[in-house]
């Protein structure tokens, strides 16, 4: 097969890759199946959690990824293996990626991602930041003298970049993203009802009735778990409004970074934002109502993206074409690192 560039958006909970020509060719869960008695690593992805599903007495999952950054290397680099395999990157037909990092991490995380894809079979790896991949996927002009916003709501962080001139001009993260919100219903479900859940079962709850701004829907989520006092089975009924409530601390924290950013911006760059708007992307961007909440406490515009779960590997894909070119001008760090 002939050699293609990839783009790989490696989240806390979600990895896009695209491949050059191509598209979105995965988009699957950031976590690995082990054998509970030897660690090795069995499958990846949505593999993993149905390998778990199937044999939980020896197959547990594990997140190789922490607020963007890499916690455990070794999983990393064998989870990106097995994802460059998937998308049939063979021995001998090593292509170049381009990785999308949050603009937060350190030099030294910086560098452990590099070395994490190279050693997992890429023939270079260059980094990028998300935000300005984010703002390339949304279509903003980015190199134009006039502001351009996005707001990224991953899993395990959020950031939010005033980008012009091809540059993040003023950013801000804050640890807090979608899975701060299942755990939040958790801690709840366990504090109020004595009732113990996983956390797939949080994440559809969240799904099912979290927002972020008050609406009209009167639907309830209907949730079963083991009662963690009596061991038996315990069904509860949550509204809306309580689970807006639960997840109020981390979509705070979201909007009050967002509202900073903007108001740390040059005023003119802002005053831009007033006419065209802020980008929400990420995952947690699919959050009920985050996109009014927004409009209402920043006073711009708020628009949705149209795939805001992929936002980020397809402006890092539409580099691809620019990778030789503009690798200076768009790497983030200290560039790439190349092995034979």
């Amino acid at each position: 097969m002939s050699r293609k560039d990839l783009a790989l958006d490696l989240g806390t909970v979600n990895t896009v890759v695209y491949r050059q020509g191509e598209g979105v060719v995965f988009d699957q869960p950031s976590v690995v199946a082990l054998h509970g008695r030897t660690a090795d690593v069995l499958a990846v992805g949505k593999q993993a959690w149905a390998m778990a599903a199937e044999r939980p007495a020896e197959v547990v999952t594990v997140r190789p990824m922490h607020r963007g950054a890499i916690s455990n290397f070794e999983l990393t680099e064998q989870m990106i293996r097995m994802i460059l395999r998937q998308v049939g990157v063979a021995r001998f037909s090593k292509p170049r990626v381009l990785v999308c990092v949050p603009s937060a991490l350190t030099p030294v995380e910086r560098r452990a991602v590099e070395e994490a894809v190279t050693e997992a079979g890429a023939r270079s790896a260059t980094l990028v930041e998300e935000p300005l991949a984010g703002a390339i996927g949304a279509g903003l002009p980015i190199h134009d003298p006039v502001g351009s916003m996005v707001v990224d709501v991953g899993g395990g962080l959020s950031e939010m970049a005033m980008i012009a001139l091809g540059g993040v001009v003023s950013h801000k993260a804050v640890p807090a993203g979608g899975l701060d919100m299942d755990e939040a219903i958790q801690r709840h479900l366990r504090t109020r009802y004595d009732l113990s859940v996983g956390d797939a079962a949080a994440e559809r709850i969240k799904i099912a009735v979290g927002s972020a701004y008050p609406s009209a829907d009167r639907a309830v989520a209907e949730v079963q778990g083991r009662n963690l006092r009596t061991g038996g089975q315990t069904v509860v009924m949550l509204t809306p409004d309580e689970v807006r409530e639960v997840l109020e601390e981390t979509v705070a924290q979201i909007v009050r970074a967002a509202r900073d950013c903007l108001a740390e911006s040059p005023p003119e760059l802002a005053h831009d934002i007033l006419e065209t708007g802020l980008f929400l992307i990420g995952g947690g961007a699919l959050l009920r109502g985050l996109d009014m909440r927004l409009a209402q406490e920043c006073e711009v515009p708020v628009h949705l993206t149209e795939r805001p779960l992929e936002t980020v590997a397809l402006g890092a894909g539409r580099l691809l074409d620019y990778l030789s070119n503009f690798e200076s001008t768009f790497a983030a760090g200290a560039g790439a690192r190349v092995v034979g």
